[in-house]
């Protein structure tokens, strides 16, 4: 039996829904997990003896965990840290395997194209949209010049999380989710586009969808949503829509090409794999219609149903086996893993959206970060809306007048959302909610 790659998982929180797709994998076995909180650590224990695997080392300390005899991270950690992080990692000699979004910054964007080239070590993104069964069966029927050149995309997720608010924030208010521009969680949306399409992003105008009157009823600044539109350098445009807005459901993704010999698009509403295929004849406006479900076309060591039963449709299982293959030599693999430079790229949409947002959406070029001559013009970039990243240059998180509210107001609001009486164990401990006033 071939050695298997050894594993290292930073963050319990989303990094327990890895822990299937590990335990027993062909290629794989998670070797090490780092957590600060003892509550999630204990989630992952349990996840972990649920599968029957051997139970992996456990850290709260990050420079520990590097010592560990491990050959690859994946980052599971606080979306805005991620950057950082891989640097650390594979500056330690460790490949690595990033959950969105790939950077906070795009001064660390730079920072993280360079590491990679200097290292050589495998950098991932994990943007699992790109693998839904919808967008991944898009994304091969384009590669495949089925479509000629696209003129024009759309890319949607819609994911309300409101009554989620207190359990995703672990109540804290200097939590990254409360702390998010509008735009900032953009590659899920963005993602698919991209990587179908295969080219590079030139130009964004980004919009923020205002609050629909629940403004009063949020104890933070949770615009509805965020619209970028992207010019690509062969100046194709692609719309992307994502938030907030009220739909019901754990959350809607859809998706949209429009091409030189066609289009294709999934259902809205019904099973979201279902795929409508257009291909025009010799006669303008006369074609044929394909109809179908799609179905995964990449062969892997596992069975489908195991596939299937990983996190978000089956999504999460690709990014990591393209990862693993790669770091195995698999060169095939590279054609569908994002690597640094797609991942910077996506990211860039939504930061260069927001300084389009508060400049009264004016278009802002988005640099070309694979050309080391045009990095230096970047690299102290550091424009942000989080107060804790590294040499931030702190701008408003909106264009909109949201005044912040006290801290007794923000955890009280906080307290109402939480009706399922979840224990937030991170609320401040001097803090009990206030008697109604007579």
């Amino acid at each position: 039996m071939e050695k298997k790659l050894k594993i290292g998982v930073f963050g319990g929180g989303r990094g327990r829904s890895l822990v299937r797709t590990l335990w027993n994998h062909p290629r794989a076995e998670l070797v090490a997990v780092c957590e600060a909180s003892p509550a999630m650590t204990e989630k992952v224990k349990a996840a972990a003896e649920e599968y029957n695997g051997n139970m992996p080392a456990f850290y709260t300390d990050f420079d520990e965990f590097l010592k560990h005899d491990m050959d690859a991270v994946i980052l599971a950690n606080y979306a805005h840290e991620h950057a950082t992080y891989a640097i650390r990692c594979m500056e330690a000699g460790l490949h690595v395997l990033s959950e969105v979004l790939p950077m906070a910054t795009i001064g660390q964007g730079v920072a993280l194209i360079e590491a990679v080239e200097r290292t050589g070590m495998v950098y991932a993104y994990a943007e699992n949209y790109c693998y839904m069964a919808n967008s991944f069966e898009m994304w091969r029927r384009i590669r495949a010049g089925e479509l000629g050149k696209i003129t024009y995309a759309e890319g949607e997720y819609v994911h309300d999380c409101t009554k989620n608010l207190p359990s995703i924030s672990r109540g804290r208010r200097d939590h990254w989710r409360l702390q998010s521009p509008s735009a900032f969680y953009c590659t899920h949306s963005v993602g698919p586009m991209l990587a179908a399409i295969g080219e590079r992003p030139v130009r964004v105008v980004g919009f923020e969808l205002p609050n629909d009157g629940r403004g009063g009823e949020l104890p933070c600044f949770r615009g509805n949503g965020a619209i970028e539109m992207i010019t690509l350098e062969s100046g194709a445009v692609c719309r992307s829509l994502h938030g907030w807005l009220r739909r019901q459901g754990a959350n809607n993704y859809n998706y949209m090409f429009y091409g030189e010999k066609g289009m294709i698009e999934n259902s809205r509403f019904e099973d979201r794999s279902n795929i409508s295929f257009y291909r025009e004849g010799d006669a303008y406006c006369s074609g044929e219609w394909e109809k179908y479900v799609s179905e995964p076309f990449i062969e892997t060591d596992l069975s489908s149903d195991t596939v299937q039963g990983t996190a978000h449709g089956g999504s999460d299982y690709y990014a990591l086996y393209f990862f693993f293959e790669r770091i195995l030599g698999n060169k095939e693999a590279e054609a569908w893993s994002i690597d640094v430079y797609q991942a910077v790229e996506m990211g860039m949409c939504g930061l260069l959206a927001h300084r389009s947002i508060l400049n009264g959406n004016a278009p802002q070029e988005i640099p070309n970060l694979r050309d080391p001559a045009q990095r230096d013009a970047w690299r102290n970039d550091h424009e942000t809306t989080f107060p804790d990243v590294e040499g931030g240059q702190l701008v408003p998180i909106t264009s909109f007048d949201f005044p912040k509210k006290p801290d007794e107001e923000f955890y009280d609001h906080l307290k109402r959302l939480n009706a399922a009486g979840l224990p937030l164990t991170c609320y401040p401990p001097s803090y009990e909610k206030p008697e109604p006033k007579e």
